[in-house]
């Protein structure tokens, strides 16, 4: 992925699975709440986690050399 600051697929797959979980969580929170549905949320975003540490989603950014500003003439 040369030219983009996106990560890899498995750093997509942790995020995804957090954002889920904070899904889940929100909508149990909006229906009652719905508490035993709450912790299912949350371990899902500690799911997440263990899968961002396993696949080290810190060290997978690919960072572009800094962009020069246009020089715009008036």
């Amino acid at each position: 992925m040369a030219g983009s600051h996106g990560g890899s697929p498995k750093s997509w797959l942790a995020v995804i699975v957090i954002l889920l979980g904070f899904t889940v969580g929100g909508v149990a929170l909006c229906l009652g709440p719905n508490w035993m549905l709450v912790w299912v949320g949350v371990g899902i975003i500690v799911v997440g986690g263990v899968i961002a540490l396993l696949v080290d989603i810190f060290s997978d950014v690919i960072v572009d050399a800094p962009r020069e500003p246009l020089d715009r003439a008036s």
